[in-house]
C-alpha cells in the first residue's frame, strides 16, 4: 500500500468522515474542469487520468491514477482538471465538507491531508521538470520507470494507457512515442508480449537513456 492510500484509510475510518464507493465506466467523466470540488477520491480498481484541454484543442494529461491513488485534492473550491476512467474503474469517494470539519478536531487527519497535498505538489514540479527540461527519449524512459516502479508484478507492466495517453502526459506525438518505444526495443532495453505489456530487460540502459 503507498503512503497516499495508507493516509487516506485512516481519514476514511475517522468518525464524521462520509464515505462512499462509486464505479465508472471506460471513458467516462469523473468530474470536469470548473465543477465544484465537493469529494475527495481514491482508486480502488481500474485508472483514471486527469488533464486540461488547452484553447487550441490539445490535451495536456497531468497525471494517471492507479489502485490506491488519491486524487482531487483542489485547493480551491473547483476543480483544475477534468477527471476520467481510463478503465472501468471503482472509486471511494470522501465528502469534502466531512472532511474539513474532522480536520479542524483531529491532528491526524490535518497532518495526512496536508501530507496528500504536499505530495501532489511533488509531482506537479517533477511533472514541469519533464516537460520543460527532457529530450523526448528522456521523458520515455522516466515515465517507464516510473511505470515499472508503479505497476511491474512479475517483471512485466501492463499499462492501462494507449500511446496517445502517453503522448499527452510526456507533450509528445503518438509517432514520436512509438518511436523511442521501438528504438528502446530494438536496443534490447525493453521487450512487448502485447501493445501495453511491456518487460524491462535491461534497467541499467534504460537509466542512461533517461538521464542522457
Amino acid at each position: 500500500m503507498t503512503e497516499s492510500a495508507d493516509q487516506f484509510s485512516i481519514i476514511a475510518r475517522c468518525s464524521g468522515v462520509i464515505a462512499s464507493e462509486f464505479s465508472y465506466k471506460k471513458e467516462e467523466e469523473i468530474y470536469g474542469e470548473g465543477e465544484p470540488s465537493e469529494y475527495l477520491y481514491q482508486v480502488i480498481r481500474g485508472a483514471v487520468r486527469t488533464y486540461k484541454l488547452l484553447s487550441d484543442g490539445r490535451r495536456q494529461i497531468g497525471a494517471f491514477h492507479l489502485p490506491g491513488d488519491v486524487f482531487g485534492l483542489d485547493l480551491d473550491s473547483s476543480h483544475r482538471l477534468t477527471a476520467e476512467a481510463i478503465s472501468d474503474t471503482t472509486v471511494r469517494l470522501l465528502k469534502r465538507r466531512s472532511l474539513e470539519a474532522a480536520a479542524v478536531s483531529n491532528a491526524q487527519v490535518s497532518h495526512n491531508l496536508w501530507t496528500m497535498t504536499a505530495g501532489d505538489l511533488r509531482h506537479a514540479e517533477d511533472h514541469m521538470l519533464l516537460l520543460g527540461r527532457k529530450t523526448a527519449m528522456e521523458r520515455v524512459a522516466t515515465f517507464l520507470f516510473e511505470m515499472d516502479r508503479r505497476l511491474a508484478k512479475a517483471g512485466m507492466m501492463a499499462l492501462p494507457m494507449c500511446r496517445r495517453d502517453i503522448g499527452d502526459y510526456l507533450g509528445l506525438t503518438l509517432e514520436t512515442i512509438s518511436r523511442a518505444l521501438s528504438q528502446l526495443s530494438d536496443q534490447g532495453v525493453l521487450a512487448f508480449s502485447s501493445a501495453r505489456q511491456i518487460m524491462l530487460r535491461n534497467r541499467q540502459q534504460l537509466a542512461a537513456a533517461m538521464d542522457a
